[in-house]
């Protein structure tokens, strides 16, 4: 992974992501926000996957379900933020991949392993943003309380 800072103003910068063959993008995502502070950023991301893990939000049981594909995937559209849970990042991104035969698949991005680039723009929002859990589902979701 290579991170390059691209703009700063007024305390707020905007990154460039590059991940490279073979990374995992949700572990380092979270890794470059940690090692980076940001506490409060959306993202957006192109690139190529070779397997990924998606879920989605089943309210019966109040989890996700996770589905894995291996394959080889064009990620179409990835989205998303960053915020902080418990004082640390945490991602939050949702994913549109294309297949070979142009189908699509996406949901709520689990794991990612890259091949061969995923290329994110991370982009610091002017306030912080904390998730807190939310007691009719149980998901950490942002709250603008603060």
């Amino acid at each position: 992974m290579k991170v390059k800072q691209v703009y700063e103003s007024d305390g707020l910068r905007t990154f460039v992501v590059v991940m490279d063959k073979e990374d995992e993008a949700f572990g380092q995502l979270t890794a470059f926000a940690a090692e980076h502070r940001v506490s409060a950023a959306g993202l957006t991301a192109v690139g190529a996957a070779r397997a990924v893990t998606l879920g989605y939000f089943d309210p019966e049981i109040s989890d996700y379900r996770s589905n894995e594909f291996t394959e080889q995937f064009e990620v179409l559209s990835l989205v998303g933020d960053i915020a902080l849970k418990d004082d640390q990042p945490a991602v939050h991104a949702h994913i549109t991949l294309g297949r070979s035969d142009n189908s699509t698949i996406g949901g709520h991005l689990q794991s990612l392993t890259v091949w061969p680039t995923l290329e994110v723009v991370v982009t610091e929002t002017p306030i912080r943003l904390a998730k807190k859990i939310d007691p009719e589902t149980g998901l950490a979701l942002v709250d603008l309380s603060d």
